[in-house]
């Protein structure tokens, strides 16, 4: 399949999730995950009408970003180090995968400095594998708590992601913890305003994250491929 077939099928399979969820299809954005991709695939992505690309790793999206980053929604979707902080701030709109205090300080020091507010999603480890990142559910009001006077981090929700499974059944249990999560924090009200956003579901496992309430989806192989002409 080229990529416009690769998109027709998604938002098919996008919509019969949502059908059988009683949910729009208007609630869930994808984020076209272009790691994996040269750059003209990812201009490719953006012709095609997608607008929302997500890199994990600086070094892999810099090229990209400095031929397409004047187009298009940038989101910073893998692990963020401290020290990388300072090349992602102000061309990545979206950071998902905030998860410990001192990748906060220094969002907030390097957004202040740019006089930017960075939307970002709190990373929580539902599965509690030790090779994932994130904090552990319970530990997630005391961080928003810590990080609430930060005036230039907006958290709108939070991420995850669940183990690669055989069955995307088996992963349910995970988005499901995640939304429940949202949820009692929202009535907790631990948050000056609610947090909205759940960011999960990969290329193997979206229908179920969409089931159970994803409104982002990072798609990566299923949409865009490994390699240009795929």
């Amino acid at each position: 399949m080229n990529l416009e077939e690769r998109i027709q099928e998604v938002n098919k399979r996008i919509e019969e999730a949502c059908l059988r969820s009683g949910r729009s299809a208007e609630e869930v954005n994808i984020v076209a995950v272009t790691k994996y991709v040269s750059t003209d695939m990812a201009a490719k992505v953006l012709d095609s009408g997608l607008e929302n690309l997500g890199e994990n790793r600086w070094q892999n999206a810099e090229e990209k970003w400095n031929a397409l980053g004047h187009r298009g929604t940038w989101h910073f979707i893998g692990h963020l180090q401290t020290n990388k902080v300072k090349d992602v701030i102000g061309k990545f709109e979206y950071i998902h995968s905030l998860d410990r205090l001192s990748l906060a300080k220094e969002l907030e020091k390097s957004a202040a400095a740019k006089g930017l507010v960075i939307k970002t999603f709190v990373q929580v480890n539902i599965s509690g594998e030790d090779s994932k990142y994130g904090l552990a559910p319970e530990e997630a009001a005391a961080f928003l708590q810590e990080i609430q006077s930060f005036s230039h981090i907006k958290v709108i929700g939070l991420m995850t992601m669940a183990p690669f499974e055989d069955t995307a059944e088996a992963t349910r249990m995970v988005f499901r913890g995640l939304r429940e999560l949202r949820d009692d924090l929202n009535r907790q009200e631990v948050t000056q305003e609610p947090l909205t956003e759940l960011s999960m579901g990969m290329s193997n496992d979206f229908e179920v994250a969409i089931e159970e309430g994803a409104t982002w989806i990072r798609l990566g192989s299923i949409l865009v491929g490994k390699q240009e002409g795929e």
